[in-house]
Order: structure tokens, then sequence, then C-alpha cells
């Protein structure tokens, strides 16, 4: 008997444990740092104009782009030398435009990445260098000054009657291309409120955020506002110490919610269900009217000595399938994702015809989901 209880006490750990895994799994949670976004820790994004010099002749045509032709006799203005009364038939330089994100935080000294990108008729920038060019934010100021030799993952081949190009050669990166001169200011130290900002909106999931952040500083500093954003406010003992407090706050475990979805791409075809689609109970057959239309050209030749003429001419045969084959499936109410999926590759249906299939559900008024098309 002591033995029987034993094996059953094993038992029941096995199958609790097992039950535990299965439930993490149905119910996984997320950091809060991986679902939502604080308030001023951001990056921003500049832009500027430049000349890339040093092509081996895939250049802007300085006759046809003027700005080109401008900007270069504006550069060598600024060094002393007036190209203005000459005429300029330089094919290695080409106007471009320069991109790079800073990010938050950034201190003046350091280097970031750069994009750069021809904006006139240039073929190639692979070996191009790109002068001293100003990044400017939404405000107008600069913030970084951007310079280097730009690396091109593209290649292009041109012979006399045939032309090969692989990737886009006029678009090309310099890394930590950009040197930052000015800093955005932004005390964080000084922040009475923080504001978190949830990447998914969602009432369920702002509410769960607040209730974790509560409970683990053990007052209710926290508070959802709306389905996007919860404010916390900053407690005494984490004043003057937000980096503690951010810290302690994005490692908090929280179970996002979402809403049942079905979201379609009907450019590629691609179709994404929710985990939570729920449908009615309802029938649902699937077949289509197919008509095939083939052209057969036939010759038609006199007989021999006769005084007749060849005729060309086309017959048309029609095949039609009614879909015979079709049949007519029963959808129980309530299924979940997986039941939903297997009935439907059970009828064969492609990733079109569950496009319709979907559509046509939802009008019905069975699918307990929302359809996006993107």
């Amino acid at each position: 008997m002591k033995r029987l209880n034993s094996i059953k006490t094993a038992a029941f750990a096995a199958v609790t444990a097992l039950s535990l895994f299965m439930s993490g799994e149905a119910f996984a949670s997320s950091r809060i740092k991986d679902i939502a976004d604080f308030e001023g820790v951001r990056d921003n994004q500049l832009v500027g104009y430049g000349l890339v010099v040093g092509l081996n002749g895939t250049g802007d045509n300085i006759k046809s782009v003027d700005f080109t032709k401008e900007s270069l006799i504006s550069m060598l203005d600024q060094i002393g030398i007036n190209a203005r009364g000459g005429q300029i038939k330089a094919k290695n330089v080409a106007a471009v435009m320069v991109t790079a994100n800073l990010p938050a935080f950034a201190r003046q000294g350091s280097r970031i990445d750069v994009m750069v990108s021809a904006i006139g008729d240039a073929k190639n920038l692979q070996g191009g260098t790109l002068l001293a060019t100003p990044l400017v934010g939404a405000n107008g100021e600069v913030y970084a000054l951007a310079q280097g030799q730009i690396a091109v993952g593209a290649s292009a081949a041109r012979g006399a009657t045939q032309s090969v190009v692989k990737g886009v050669p006029t678009s090309g990166r310099i890394a930590s291309g950009a040197i930052i001169e000015n800093e955005i200011p932004f005390k964080l130290d000084n922040m009475k409120v923080i504001r978190i900002a949830l990447r998914n909106p969602d009432f369920t999931t702002s509410r769960r955020v607040a209730d974790a952040i509560n409970a683990m500083l053990g007052t209710t500093a926290a508070d959802a506002i709306d389905p996007a954003t919860v404010t916390l406010s900053v407690p005494k003992k984490y004043q003057g110490k937000i980096v503690d407090l951010m810290t302690k706050v994005e490692q908090l475990q929280v179970q996002p919610d979402q809403l049942a979805r079905v979201v379609i791409d009907e450019s590629s075809g691609i179709v994404v269900i929710g985990k939570d689609v729920k449908i009615n109970r309802l029938a649902i057959a699937q077949g289509n009217l197919t008509i095939k239309i083939t052209d057969i050209p036939f010759v038609s030749q006199p007989l021999p000595f006769s005084n007749g003429q060849t005729v060309t001419g086309v017959t048309s045969v029609v095949d039609i399938n009614e879909g015979v084959e079709t049949k007519l499936s029963v959808v129980d109410t309530g299924v979940n994702l997986q039941e939903l999926v297997d009935g439907l590759n059970a009828l064969g249906v492609t990733p079109r015809d569950l496009i319709s299939i979907l559509q046509a559900i939802k009008a019905s008024g069975a699918l307990q989901a929302e359809i996006e098309v993107i």
C-alpha cells in the first residue's frame, strides 16, 4: 500500500509538471522591454546632401544633372578654386543623399553608420568617397558630419550588347562613417513621471503592465491611462536613480494579450491566422467552374492539279470542369486554429482560395475575428 501511494504521488507530480510546462508554452510571457518603449529613449533620423568623388566614370552626367554641376563648383569655390568660367566634363562625381539614425543618448565624438544613395543618373557608387557632409535633424540643426569610403554590396558589368546588374550599385553604406557633433539634450534623472508606450496597444496588456510594476514596487505608482500608455510616477527612493528603476521595470514578465485577427496579404497570397481565431458551425464547399479554351491551328491544302488555294484556320476546343468532386465539409462551433487549418487543408485549398474562404466566412458572420488586408 505504501509503495502504491508513492507511485500515485510520483504520477501526480509528473502530470502536474507536464501541465505546468504545457501551460507555460500556451501562455508565454514577455519582458516589458520587448513589448514597450520608454518615453525619451528613441532614435532620431538625420539626412544630408553631399558629393561622392573618385568614381570610375560611373558618376552623374554633368551636362544633364545641373545640381551636381552647381554643387561641384560650389565645393571647389570653398577650397579656393574658381571653376565657373570653364567647362566641366567630369564623370567621376555623383550627387547623393546621406541618411543615418542618431541613437538615444548618443554622445559627442561617437560614431554612427550612414547610408549613401545616388539621386542623379550615376550608374555605380563602387569605389567612391563621400566628402564631408553635414547631417541635420527635423529641426534643421546639424548633429553629425559624414565622410568616408563607400562600401557597395552589389556588382555591375556591361559589355557591347549585354549588361548584368546584381543588387543596387547606386546605394552603399559607410560603417562608422559619421561623427556626432551635437547631442540631443535629455536629462533622464530629472524625470518625475515615466511614460511607457506599448508597441501593440491593448487594454488588457496595458492593465497587466501596470499591475506588474505596482506588484514589484509595492505601491500604486503605475497607472494604465489608455490601451497604449502606462504612466509611472517615480517613487521617492528612485528619484535621481531612474536607471535603476527602469532596469527593474523592463525585466518584469508580462503576458501580452491580443485580438483574434486574420492578416491577409493579397499581393503575395500570404495568410496569417492568430491563435484565438474561432468560427461558428458552418458548411464549406470549395470548387470553381473552370472553362479552358484551347486554339488549335490547321492548314487545308487543295487536291493535286486543282485550282484551289491553301487555307489556314483555327479550331477552338472548350473544356469545362464543373468541380464534380467538390465536397461539402462541416466545421463545428468554436474550432481552434489548428482544427480550422486542418479542415481547410482537407479540402485541398490553395492560399488564394483560403483568402476567399476566410472573407466569405467573415461575411457570413461565423468568423469571430478581425480580418486585416494589407
